[in-house]
């Protein structure tokens, strides 16, 4: 059987979603899978997300922009969104268990010189990791032997 697949969704997929795709790809074991996909994928990831990735040694620029029904043959356990537009857009995928709604801004869209929206993509990446390496650590706990998991989950 396929490993649980966790789908991240945003609009372009570019930013985002990517970020945190990586985030958690890095913080979970092989034993999940992690993808991200776009309602209306912008065709390439955003190379400010790369380089602010780059900085905490996760690597995404082999990730590319997919359309969310790339996914939609696919067994999907857990779908979450991170903004608004993909949440209103998001079908259901055969085997949803879960779905989480945790909006961030849209880095991409950001004003200014290049160094003001480098410090919006490290703001919202430090947002993201957050979120997801907290999700990581709940996930851990769900699959750990029922001595260690909190009695709230057994």
């Amino acid at each position: 059987m396929a490993e649980p697949l966790i789908l991240i969704l945003c609009t372009g997929n570019s930013c985002r979603s990517h970020m945190a795709e990586g985030i958690l790809r890095a913080t979970v074991d092989e034993t999940i899978e992690v993808a991200s996909a776009g309602s209306n994928p912008a065709g390439q990831v955003h190379p400010m997300a790369i380089e602010v990735m780059k900085e905490i040694d996760i690597d995404i620029s082999s990730h590319t922009s997919k359309h969310l029904n790339t996914f939609l043959d696919r067994h999907v356990h857990t779908v979450i969104t991170v903004c608004g537009n993909a949440d209103s857009e998001c079908p259901v995928f055969s085997g949803q268990a879960h779905k989480h709604h945790w909006p961030f801004e849209d880095p991409a869209q950001s004003e200014g010189n290049a160094e003001e929206k480098l410090a919006t993509f490290r703001r919202v990446r430090d947002e993201i990791r957050g979120k997801f390496e907290a999700y990581a650590e709940e996930l851990r706990l769900i699959n750990t032997p029922s001595v260690v998991r909190p009695a709230w989950r057994r």
